[in-house]
């Protein structure tokens, strides 16, 4: 009895001890959890602003517009706490207005014109409005200037229901200032793709006089010999064209420039027979993702007009993509004549003005506009040796949809 008491107390002991060890750890954990956290009103003010700044950018970065102007100014009002906030166009148009006080839309458009004339921010009182209402609570105006690539673009207008000081000032230019980053981003993203739109229209314009004239040769070869042939030969042509004309976006699914790349080499393999040999090896994965318009194409057309076309007896083409975590790997690969290495480099830097090499410098351009300095195409060749061209794709990129 006694030793089972013992052994009873012992066991207790332990408990006991165990108990007291995850209090005192989950003690620990609370306690440096609540140290993490934003303790100090500068702390907590510190990320309001910053949160508050990231909800009103992705509409700005559209532009300045009345549906980004609406969207941004109740974030932007909340960061100045005035009495009302505006904006107006290039014209001193009003594109929005939020808060009280919008009786005074005249008195801003007024300051807002003189403003974009001078380029410098404006100030006014009370008393120098015309009001008119005694139970106004408007008591001062500050308009400043919006400005993108040094050109003026609009005004933003904080009406304030205490006398426009310094701070408010100081307060409504900087936030001024950071729309207009805003708005210097947006025109970034136009620009980019305004370009990439002309990239892709310099890449249509590139595709091979060669081809069109063989795939009707062959196709018009056939019309008396096998017209079945001939009638889907012509269905995958008009396919082919209709899809690499589109004027749908700038980018599209590997899924549907792969469907574009085997209408292309049906009408290949109809004029080379059994000269050309094509693998195709895709993990259904990957199908979904989102790459450059006309980026494969090009790539495959580049094996069959360089690297087989000049081989007596053919040869063979391999597509490969792989499914590599946050990546998708692709691979066109031919057993072709190969490059000169050197005079590669020069073709990769000027293909998409010369026409050489069906624009591979067009697709590494474009690969590494969308997706970084990473993602160019990379190349590995030798004369007589074929050619493997691989690149990577992200599964997702901010930005980069269908």
């Amino acid at each position: 009895m006694v030793s089972e008491f013992v052994t009873s107390s012992g066991a207790l002991l332990v408990l006991l001890i165990i108990v007291a060890l995850v209090a005192g750890i989950a003690f620990f954990l609370l306690w440096r959890t609540r140290k993490r956290q934003f303790a100090t009103p500068l702390e907590r003010a510190t990320f309001s602003t910053l949160h508050t700044v990231s909800l009103a950018a992705p509409s700005l970065r559209e532009g300045l517009s009345r549906g980004s102007a609406s969207f941004a100014l109740p974030y932007l009002r909340t960061l100045l706490e005035t009495s009302a906030l505006t904006m107006t166009d290039d014209k001193a148009q009003t594109l929005a207005w939020d808060g009280d006080g919008d009786h005074h839309t005249m008195d801003v458009v007024e300051m807002a014109k003189e403003v974009i004339s001078t380029g410098r921010q404006k100030t006014e009182s009370h008393s120098k409005m015309k009001c008119g209402r005694p139970d106004c609570n408007i008591r001062g105006i500050v308009v400043v200037p919006l400005e993108t690539e040094g050109k003026i673009v609009g005004t933003l207008g904080a009406l304030t229901d205490a006398t426009t000081g310094p701070v408010l000032i100081r307060a409504t230019g900087e936030v001024a200032r950071y729309i207009s980053s805003q708005l210097d981003l947006a025109q970034l993203d136009d620009s980019r793709a305004r370009l990439n739109r002309a990239e892709v229209r310099a890449l249509r314009a590139q595709i091979s006089p060669h081809f069109v004239y063989n795939a009707l040769t062959t196709i018009s070869s056939l019309i008396r010999t096998d017209p079945d042939r001939a009638r889907e030969l012509l269905i995958e042509f008009a396919d082919f064209t209709r899809y690499s004309f589109r004027t749908a976006g700038e980018y599209t699914t590997l899924q549907d420039e792969l469907a574009n790349i085997e209408r292309y080499l049906r009408i290949e393999r109809a004029r080379f027979g059994d000269r050309l040999h094509v693998r195709l090896q895709i993990a259904p994965e990957v199908l979904s993702v989102v790459l450059p318009f006309l980026a494969l194409q090009p790539l495959v057309e580049n094996a069959v007009r360089h690297g087989l076309a000049g081989k007596p007896n053919g040869g063979s083409i391999s597509l490969t993509a792989e499914n590599a975590g946050a990546e998708c790997v692709i691979v066109v690969e031919d057993d072709g004549i190969g490059m000169d290495p050197d005079r590669l480099r020069e073709d990769m830097s000027d293909a998409h003005l010369s026409g050489a090499h069906v624009g591979m410098g067009n697709v590494d351009d474009r690969m590494r506009s969308a997706f970084g300095e990473d993602y160019g195409l990379v190349v590995d060749t030798a004369v007589g040796a074929g050619t493997k061209i691989t690149l990577r794709v992200p599964k997702f990129r901010a930005g980069i949809r269908v």
